[in-house]
């Protein structure tokens, strides 16, 4: 029966490339921008739409006239005084006589939708279809959001991905090439969907009209949300295959959500939708995301999507990046310590895990682990990145960050890269990031991230839950968190206050109230040899660990894609694997040195997790126990 199962995945992989050349036109823009508008004149509640396609170039935004407008009073984040990205106010015309940081509690309701429909087609691929609302589940402080004692969601902090500072992710400027940037990282809010033609996957809705931007905080009623009852709306005949969609699907024993709206619950007909020129409002630009004039999507994947096909390289089925002149962009490189056939291999055994793994959140059932896998040198700088055929976009990016924030926490500078960077604040609302580090030596009892324990990303997860352990009530935060009256799914502690300048000046930039957009490096870490530390963020769930020759650092892998445990064993059995075969010292971290060996509070920090009958075909089980 193996070689059946083992069958059945190719085809189902063969089959979503087969229909690959399947795009969004401009027709069909307008069309689901009609029907979404549509449903939103009929119930007058005037909203603002976006359409994207699967690698996040946006192909059209339409505001109706009075979109989002709200009364300043009722802000229910003045960032001003307090950074942390709780819920955020929008509002359509935020250009007033300020121009410093003193309004940017209200972001502009084009960002929200924007974010929206990048997440909803982010997140979704052949073999899953997320929406905003699946978001929301699984990036809050606990799984199920609201069950006591419960860990943090599987994804909690993939939210702050996808950044606008992103050295990885392509902006407007660099033509249709993807993965685009995403004006607020990845949303959480119910109103995005990802859309679907032919059965495969194009792009993303995303809608606002309730001027709000947070999250669905009880998944356990059926509220009926007007942002999302819109983005369906336009999704009618752009549809996720029900067979794939989130609800169909399980994490942990637990019934993931896609929607509380139905086709049932709209109250004008998708099919005879009122044309854009009937409905008050108009196509508007957005400064650094959309022109003004639609576009079509790109097909995935092709040179101009800026994902191809390249089998050759690595002996097997793969995508890879390329630039808008069709050059690749991470072939494997040499680094300071790592020689690009090392790279190569560590890339290739990492792609062989993934396609004899057990996807954990993807259908058919018996499919594999579709992932996109990142390697770097101990700096940060990208030595190599590939993909299989139908890895997640958003996995692109938070791959790279997994592999940055593992070699960058295990390495001996870290603690003296946050005090430059903390030295770098020039404004008084930038949040200090020296209390992180005092937390963290007080808890682990070292000098934390200078003593050069290995911290896999699993680890950095632990020490970044509003609880630690992680999801027990009345406990402490852990020490890259903020406490758990502060914590939000936005305000994740460190994560977030690394970037919040590049989040903050990048909205001034779309509201019209700078002149210039914010850099293509995150953060405001050491730049050694011309790539800042963390350039595209800190990531904060599971899927990365550091490269060690012998005792020492000189790199890391990172993984996402697929479930977390999933992500742990591909980085963690493939960089094992390629160290069989190459035989030079280099491999995992030495036992010894793995944060596993710590126990703050009696409580052991973990390292990776692999699944249980982890690999199609095969009842192999504790398949990293003892490595």
């Amino acid at each position: 029966m193996r070689w059946m199962t083992l069958l059945l995945s190719v085809l189902a992989i063969v089959g979503s490339t087969a229909r690959a050349q399947e795009v969004l036109t401009t027709l069909d823009v307008n069309r689901i921008l009609e029907q979404a508008a549509s449903e939103a004149e009929a119930r007058g509640r005037p909203a603002t739409i976006a359409v994207v396609d699967r690698v996040g170039n946006v192909l059209g935004v339409y505001q109706m006239t009075g979109a989002n407008s709200a009364d300043p009073g009722f802000a229910a984040l003045g960032i001003a005084a307090d950074p942390r990205l709780r819920t955020v106010t929008v509002v359509s015309n935020p250009r007033g006589a300020d121009t410093g940081l003193n309004g940017l509690a209200f972001v502009p309701d084009t960002m929200a939708a924007i974010t929206k429909a990048v997440t909803g087609a982010y997140l979704s691929s052949q073999g899953n279809a997320f929406s905003t609302r699946t978001a929301s589940q699984i990036v809050q402080d606990h799984f199920n959001p609201g069950e006591a004692n419960t860990p943090s969601g599987p994804l909690f902090g993939v939210q702050v991905s996808q950044l606008p500072c992103s050295d990885l992710n392509r902006r407007l400027s660099d033509g249709t090439v993807g993965p685009k940037r995403s004006p607020l990282g990845l949303s959480a809010d119910p109103g995005g969907f990802p859309l679907y033609k032919n059965g495969t996957l194009v792009g993303g809705i995303g809608a606002i009209a309730d001027g709000s931007y947070g999250v669905d905080v009880n998944i356990f009623d059926r509220d009926q949300d007007i942002d999302e009852l819109i983005a369906l709306a336009g999704s009618i005949g752009f549809e996720a295959p029900v067979s794939i969609r989130a609800d169909r699907i399980t994490v942990d024993g637990k019934l993931l959500r896609f929607s509380n709206a139905g086709r049932g619950h709209l109250v004008r007909d998708p099919a005879s939708p009122r044309t854009l020129r009937a409905i008050a409002g108009s196509v508007i630009a957005v400064p650094g995301y959309f022109p003004g004039m639609f576009q079509d999507g790109e097909a995935f994947p092709s040179a101009r999507s800026g994902y191809v096909r390249d089998d050759a390289t690595y002996g097997t089925p793969a995508v890879v990046l390329v630039d808008q002149t069709g050059a690749a962009r991470f072939s494997p490189q040499a680094g300071s310590d790592l020689a690009a056939a090392e790279v190569r291999t560590i890339l290739r055994h990492a792609l062989a895990v993934a396609g004899s793994a057990r996807a954990q959140i993807r259908n058919p059932l018996g499919s594999s682990a579709q992932v996109t896998i990142s390697v770097v040198d101990g700096i940060g700088r990208v030595l190599g990145l590939v993909r299989t055929l139908d890895a997640p976009v958003f996995g692109t990016d938070v791959s790279l960050q997994k592999a940055r924030s593992a070699a960058f926490l295990s390495s001996t500078e870290a603690a003296s890269y946050i005090r430059i960077a903390d030295g770098a604040r020039t404004l008084s609302i930038e949040p200090s990031l020296l209390p992180y580090l005092a937390q963290a030596q007080a808890l682990l009892g070292i000098n934390a991230f200078a003593d050069g324990v290995a911290m896999s990303a699993r680890a950095i997860g632990n020490l970044a839950r509003p609880t630690f352990p992680d999801g027990i009530g009345g406990t402490p935060n852990g020490p890259l968190s903020r406490s758990a009256s502060e914590s939000t799914p936005a305000s994740t502690g460190l994560q977030l206050d690394l970037v919040f300048l590049d989040i903050a000046g990048h909205v001034l930039f779309v509201r019209g109230n700078s002149g210039s957009d914010v850099s293509t490096q995150c953060t405001r870490m050491p730049a050694p040899l011309g790539t800042r530390v963390l350039a595209n963020g800190l990531q904060i769930f599971p899927g990365g660990v550091p490269i060690y020759r012998g005792q020492t650092l000189v790199g890391a892998i990172g993984v996402s894609g697929d479930g977390i445990d999933q992500d742990d064993m591909i980085a963690f059995l493939g960089l094992h694997r390629a160290a069989i075969e190459l035989g030079s010292g280099l491999g995992n971290a030495p036992p010894a040195r793995r944060a596993d060996q710590l126990a703050p509070r009696g409580v052991r920090l973990r390292y990776v997790s692999c699944p249980v009958a982890a690999f199609l075909g095969s009842r192999s089980s504790n398949v990293c126990a003892g490595l």
